[in-house]
């Protein structure tokens, strides 16, 4: 067999690469990276982008931006399920991902990096395949944490590279399926992984370029590398899961910044952006506080005695957001927002809702909520939790909590309520 001239100088000399450890991991690849990104799309379409410009924080999205429901309120766990799967499957991936760049790394860096028109085109998808997988890692990795190191806003940044990663990838897949199922019939799996370090031998030479002139003596064996991958992605099973997951697991959830519940009593559970991240004032929530909510009939303004006095519901339901972190049920109690919307001449099937919070700058400080959102009877205006007022953290003096929906969704020190409006221009 000739010897392509990308191996004839080439450092690489592992026995255990080749095409069928490629391709073993570029299998379970293929399995789980669709479900990260359906998941990842489904998370895009909670936030109901088609509704109004404020949820939508991918403005030039075109046609990558297919919208095709309302978000359902029912299940009502539906968000917490879906972006618990997205994130710790994710993390989960890495180390996978991590061990199918090492098992292909001699192509990265083969010699001349450009034969032919057609190589080149190669290279190209290879550098947007490794490279958008990489930058999407990175990037929601970097947003669990809650460190926003990288310029621009996370969600065109991860929304953008996303496609380009799934684009590459499915070209990638395209190519290479029929030489990966070749390569996983050449050997057998079961016996691979009955193999020890000292029957560890390199697969043939090929055309492929992945395989060494020269290999060393195996320090590990195929079973070995397989183990330590598989290990790694179930230790960072482990200290994530438990974020979204709840209950025990919650405690070895280490990579979650809020895995933990804070301090103790009735509003001991997780929150994304306290109100001194938020620049809530004093004066903002104090007893001059007033909810204007607005309708068909007119507008009025409720202060919070008033808004007690009306008739109160509950709701169990969890706070779940971007970053894969959820809360348990919890206990809600206020207003229903089909009940506000009655007040200003929606007695009957009441539109959807533009929601201010008396917060002056920052992201989902408004959003608008779908007809749907406002019309379910779990649907509130809270203004306590597991039977005691909320606390500042917790959005004082009310926030909304609605079923199913992200928790940016759910407005704290909510301020205005405006129905029939789905952003600032339509309510003035």
């Amino acid at each position: 067999m000739k010897v392509p001239p990308a191996r004839r100088f080439a450092p690489w000399r592992s026995p255990l690469r080749g095409p069928w450890l490629t391709s073993v991991l570029g299998t379970v690849l293929l399995v789980g990276l669709p479900v990260v990104f359906v998941t990842g799309l489904l998370s895009y379409a909670a936030y109901d982008p088609g509704l109004a410009r404020v949820n939508d924080k991918t403005p030039d999205k075109g046609l990558l931006g297919f919208y095709l429901f309302s978000w359902p309120t029912h299940p009502y766990w539906l968000y917490r399920v879906n972006q618990g799967v997205h994130v710790t499957l994710g993390i989960a991936l890495v180390p996978v991902l991590l061990a199918k760049l090492w098992s292909v790394v001699p192509k990265l860096f083969a010699l001349p990096p450009v034969r032919s028109l057609g190589h080149a085109l190669e290279r190209l998808s290879l550098l947007l395949l490794v490279g958008g997988g990489l930058f999407e890692f990175t990037t929601g990795i970097l947003n669990t944490q809650v460190d926003y190191l990288f310029p621009g806003s996370f969600y065109p940044l991860h929304f953008y590279g996303a496609w380009v990663f799934c684009g590459a990838a499915l070209a990638h897949v395209a190519v290479k399926l029929p030489s990966v199922v070749r390569a996983l019939r050449s050997r057998d799996l079961w016996e691979e992984l009955r193999t020890p370090t000292a029957r560890t031998r390199p697969e043939p030479p090929d055309a492929t370029g992945l395989v060494p002139m020269r290999p060393s003596e195996p320090t590990i064996s195929r079973r070995g590398a397989l183990g330590m991958v598989g290990l790694g992605s179930l230790t960072l099973l482990v200290v994530t899961a438990g974020q979204s997951i709840g209950g025990p697991l919650r405690r070895a959830a280490l990579l979650a910044p809020h895995g933990r519940s804070p301090g103790a009593g009735p509003g001991a559970f997780a929150v994304n952006k306290p109100a001194a991240a938020a620049h809530i004032r004093p004066q903002d929530v104090g007893e001059d506080w007033r909810l204007t909510v607005t309708g068909a009939a007119g507008a009025i303004r409720l202060s919070l005695a008033e808004l007690h006095r009306m008739a109160q519901s509950t709701a169990a339901l969890p706070i779940a957001c971007v970053e894969g972190w959820s809360t348990d049920d919890q206990h809600w109690q206020g207003v229903r927002l089909r009940d506000l919307a009655a007040l200003v001449g929606h007695g009957g099937d009441p539109p959807g809702v533009f929601v201010e919070s008396v917060q002056r700058s920052g992201s989902f400080r408004a959003v608008a909520l779908s007809a749907g959102q406002v019309r379910d009877a779990r649907s509130l205006l809270a203004l306590r939790v597991n039977g005691a007022p909320l606390t500042p953290d917790h959005g004082y003096p009310a926030r909304v909590i609605v079923p199913a929906a992200p928790g940016v969704m759910n407005t704290k020190w909510v301020g205005r309520l405006t129905f029939g409006a789905t952003d600032a221009r339509e309510r003035a």
